[in-house]
């Protein structure tokens, strides 16, 4: 790889990503750039763009549109509302493939239960979702299990009995508890 050089200009940037309910209210939302300088911008923004994509069909499959200068890939599953922005140069791909990423890790981690009330409840998941993609507006990776399965290694809980565990983590939990008792 000599003489490879990153060149930032043309890494694709994610400027938000956002889950919003049925009423456009928020459920886990992250920025990553400045255009929306106060908590108030934002709050316009996201009423906004739920104004404007609300009564589109965007169930079966991701839609597109600009708003403000921004690209904004769209999909909606039961009363949850994914958005996806990116400026008015970003690849549309790159921003429908960081979408279905976002909802593929969600619907897995979610077990194919994705409402709001499910959401709510597993929000801490669905945050580090959220910092497994993207990276101050930086596209780290959009396979969606991929983001489940890092997200799952972070939460793993290795006081859970081994009947709740994957076959990973009962692994990882029988692998170091006998690296503990070796050690001893």
């Amino acid at each position: 790889m000599a003489g490879f050089l990153l060149n930032y200009d043309s890494c694709p940037v994610v400027k938000n990503i956002l889950l919003l309910d049925s009423e456009g209210k928020r459920v886990a939302v992250k920025y990553y750039s400045d255009d929306w300088p106060t908590n108030s911008a934002k709050l316009a923004f996201e009423k906004s763009i739920f104004t404007k994509t609300q009564k589109t069909n965007a169930r079966t499959e991701a839609e597109i549109t600009m708003f403000e200068n921004n690209i904004i890939v769209y999909k909606f599953v039961q009363d949850l509302h994914f958005f996806v922005t990116g400026g008015d140069d970003e690849n549309e791909l790159v921003l429908a493939t960081v979408l279905q990423g976002f909802f593929d890790a969600v619907t897995l981690l979610l077990r194919n239960n994705v409402e709001q009330r499910e959401a709510l409840e597993n929000l801490d998941l669905i945050l580090l979702c959220l910092d497994e993609i993207v990276d101050g507006g930086m596209v780290l990776e959009t396979d969606g299990n991929i983001i489940a399965g890092k997200v799952s290694s972070h939460n793993m809980d290795d006081g859970a009995p081994l009947s709740e565990q994957t076959i990973t983590q009962a692994l990882a939990t029988a692998r170091e508890h006998l690296t503990r008792s070796l050690l001893r």
